[in-house]
């Protein structure tokens, strides 16, 4: 799964490292102490740099292929499908109800009715500012100091200090 080749979700070890996932949610999103939550991001996540912060309620598969900087922020109801490593930059914030997603799927029909499943890591770079309910599609990079609109859906990568909207999310000329 994290080199990037078809991998089978119903994998039973797969399953046990979400299960895992699910019960380190649960306490993250139930807990009412910033400095427990804290504490939980550093030993849930692959990396949790100083300052970080994720409002709940906040929803991934693994957490352990998640990477943030320092002082990164993601407001309420984020959704970070994380089968591929998510790494996210120093000072970059995220609106509510952002949606990052690395698991992908086969395009051939009969590969995909097999159940095989694959992935592409997402880069974010250093103080992004991403708009809610935009959706970050697997593969793509985005550059430091970039801003994506609100609800805007990426499906490719966006230039460093670019600013994207749209469906798909185009450049806006200055």
């Amino acid at each position: 799964m994290l080199r990037g080749e078809l991998y089978n979700g119903a994998d039973p070890e797969l399953g046990r490292e979400r299960q895992h996932a699910e019960v380190q949610l649960l306490r993250y999103n139930t807990s009412t102490d910033r400095e427990e939550r804290a504490a939980l991001l550093r030993t849930f996540l692959g990396a949790a740099g100083e300052g970080c912060f994720i409002k709940p309620s906040f929803a991934c598969d693994y957490g352990s292929n998640i990477f943030l900087g320092r002082d990164v922020f993601l407001n309420a109801n984020c959704v970070l499908l994380d089968v591929m490593p998510i790494r996210i930059g120093d000072g970059t914030q995220i609106g509510p109800a952002v949606q990052i997603y690395t698991a992908d799927h086969p395009r051939d029909p009969e590969v995909r009715r097999s159940g095989m499943e694959s992935g592409k890591p997402v880069t974010i770079g250093a103080n992004v500012w991403i708009g809610g309910g935009a959706i970050l599609l697997p593969g793509v990079t985005v550059g430091d100091d970039a801003v994506i609109g609100a609800g805007s859906v990426v499906t490719r990568d966006v230039p460093p200090g670019a600013t994207v909207v749209g469906n798909p999310a185009r450049p806006v000329r200055r």
